[in-house]
């Protein structure tokens, strides 16, 4: 009531007036309350979002069945582990390290016909007579008594050895194949790098494939340029023997 008889009198200035009704105003909106802006409000939401995330439970529809937690009673009967250094070159051709016996199960999956083995020894009996049990033929490249051995395994391959191994590589009766030697690095990447020669691919991608499984000491230079001088005529490819891809490659 006061407010209303200050606003009324015709004796106050036209400025004091428009301050009392001003201030009567404040007063009114502070006994009204606090009016949450809008940031306010969207934070308030923002909370109640993330208590709903909390509560929600993601479920990735390849590997999760939906549940909370998932129970493995037994551990799986057949163990699938790859060979070290293990990668498909081609269709049925691969490379690796040694197989080991925990390997064979996947090795198995394969269908070998043909392993090349590479390093200077011989394998580990393991693997002798997982050969000899599935009739599995293993080329030693590397020892040959009427080529000569590579006996010091810091070396790298020599071209007897290489042409040796190329020569079952480029024969489609061999496959499916697998070209290994201790670890499937430099005596495998250096017959792998011939391989991409004889296919026609430029050095730069030669040495990238091969630098990509020496591990973090890197290549070697005597390796790299052992694959760039390798003269690709040497190893005889008959088309109607070689595999598919070989010969889509050298017609390209």
């Amino acid at each position: 009531m006061a407010s209303k008889n200050r606003s009324s009198d015709p004796n106050l200035p036209q400025v004091l007036e428009d301050i009392l009704v001003s201030n009567d105003q404040s007063e009114n909106a502070s006994k009204i309350g606090h009016v949450p802006t809008n940031s306010e409000d969207d934070n308030d939401v923002n909370d109640d979002e993330e208590e709903d995330e909390d509560d929600h439970i993601y479920i990735n529809e390849e590997t999760e069945s939906g549940r909370e937690k998932i129970l493995i009673s037994h551990a799986p009967q057949e163990r699938i582990v790859p060979p070290l250094n293990f990668c498909p070159v081609e269709r049925y051709l691969y490379r690796s390290g040694q197989p080991s016996p925990v390997n064979f199960p996947f090795l198995l999956n394969l269908n070998l016909k043909t392993i090349i083995w590479l390093a200077n020894e011989e394998p580990q009996d393991t693997l002798l007579e997982f050969c000899d049990s599935y009739n599995i033929s293993l080329q030693f490249a590397a020892i040959n008594p009427d080529g000569g051995e590579d006996d010091n395994p810091w070396d790298g391959l020599t071209e007897h050895s290489i042409i040796n191994a190329l020569q079952t590589i480029v024969d489609r009766k061999n496959y499916p194949l697998l070209v290994c030697c201790g670890m499937g690095r430099h005596r495998t990447g250096t017959v792998i790098g011939c391989l991409r020669r004889i296919m026609g691919w430029n050095l730069a991608s030669v040495s990238e494939e091969y630098r990509r499984f020496t591990g973090s000491r890197g290549g070697r230079i005597l390796v790299e340029l052992l694959i760039e001088a390798f003269d690709t005529k040497i190893v005889e490819i008959v088309k109607a023997d070689a595999p598919a891809w070989l010969i889509t490659a050298l017609n390209e």
